[in-house]
């Protein structure tokens, strides 16, 4: 049996990884056309590359479908209750880097902090007669965090499109997104919360724990000693 390691299917994150496992002797390479999803590994014996989105590693990781999978920290935490009783971290990549923050209008003058929004979302609902909407791809994680910090009075809407435009277009009155450089928020005119960091996110290469790892635990070990990187206890 072929351990299985799931990496992005394409873009930067596909190249990034590929880049990343190459310097460090393992060479990946997509074969077939770009529709084919399908990959080879060389370097070390008896590793399968399986090509997928990003947004499915974590449910293949978390189904033991793949021994190992690179994917961002915010999908893995966001898609996976309880997901550190279901995958290990490896290693953190070193790139593809975003936060996940919590961004409110900037005409919100007296709105910067978490308190200040959750006295905003109270007066909202007095006014409006329903909660602030807060819109967002990434529920568990806002929600989690939310909770956390003792903010109450909102609802969280799906957005699967540009979450920025989403207050613009009046479906939302806050976001919860992921950013890297602040200014696709600051076109929309939106401003992040001093303290509404909610995950600091990266390419990380994850192990699942609910894999069959009886013929994978040699070329686990092999694959580890050539990345410089160790086993997570209770894996392989």
């Amino acid at each position: 049996m072929m351990l299985k390691i799931g990496v992005p299917s394409k873009g930067r994150l596909m190249e990034k990884t590929f880049d990343w496992f190459g310097a460090r002797g393992v060479t990946m390479r997509q074969t077939g056309n770009e529709r084919e999803y399908s990959g080879a590994v060389e370097g070390v014996a008896g590793v399968e590359l399986v090509l997928l989105s990003a947004g499915e590693i974590p449910r293949e990781l978390s189904a033991g479908r793949i021994h190992l999978g690179v994917t961002g920290s915010d999908l893995v935490r966001d898609k996976l209750a309880d997901w550190a009783a279901q995958v290990a971290e490896v290693a953190p990549l070193g790139f593809g880097h975003a936060d996940l923050i919590l961004a409110v209008p900037a005409c919100w003058i007296d709105v910067d902090t978490l308190d200040d929004l959750d006295a905003a979302a109270a007066a909202f609902r007095a006014a409006h007669g329903f909660r602030l909407r807060i819109a967002t791809k990434y529920h568990r994680l806002v929600r989690e965090f939310l909770t956390a910090q003792g903010v109450a009075d909102y609802q969280l809407v799906d957005s699967q499109g540009a979450t920025e435009g989403t207050v613009k277009n009046l479906t939302a009155e806050a976001i919860a997104d992921i950013t890297s450089t602040g200014e696709t928020l600051r076109a929309n005119h939106l401003k992040i919360l001093s303290d509404g960091l909610i995950h600091q996110s990266q390419a990380t290469l994850y192990a699942a724990r609910g894999a069959d790892w009886a013929q994978a635990a040699a070329p686990l070990a092999a694959l580890a000693a050539r990345l410089g990187v160790a086993v997570p206890q209770g894996i392989g």
